[in-house]
C-alpha cells in the first residue's frame, strides 16, 4: 500500500489498524450511498433490519450473521447504530437523498 499512498501524496507512517475507526468509516460510507441510492431513514432501517420495520415476526431477514456477531460482541447491533447516526449526521449537514422522485 506504501507505492500507493505515495501516488496521492501521503508520506506518513500507515495508520495504525482500529477496529472502531474501521466501523465509523463503513458506516459514514454507507449512510452516504443510502442517501445517494435515494434511501429515506426508514427505508435504510429497512435494509439493515426488517423486523425493525415490520415487526418481529416479520418473515424476512438482511445481515443476519453480522448481527448475532455484533450483538454477542457488543449487546447491541453496532453496525445499525453507527449507520443511522451517520445518516441523520449527513442529513443535518444538509446532504438530501439524491435520487428522490425517480422511482
Amino acid at each position: 500500500m506504501a507505492p500507493f499512498a505515495r501516488d496521492l501524496d501521503y508520506e506518513g507512517q500507515p495508520f495504525p489498524w482500529n477496529e472502531d475507526r474501521r466501523a465509523q468509516l463503513r458506516a459514514e460510507l454507507d449512510a452516504w450511498y443510502a442517501l445517494a441510492y435515494g434511501l429515506a431513514r426508514d427505508e435504510l432501517r429497512y435494509v439493515l433490519d426488517p423486523k425493525d420495520i415490520m415487526g418481529a415476526d416479520y418473515p424476512s431477514e438482511t445481515f443476519r450473521v453480522l448481527q448475532n456477531n455484533e450483538m454477542r460482541a457488543y449487546g447491541e447491533y453496532r453496525t445499525q447504530r453507527l449507520v443511522l447516526a451517520a445518516y441523520d449526521e449527513l442529513m443535518a449537514q444538509g446532504m438530501r437523498p439524491r435520487l428522490e422522485g425517480y422511482r
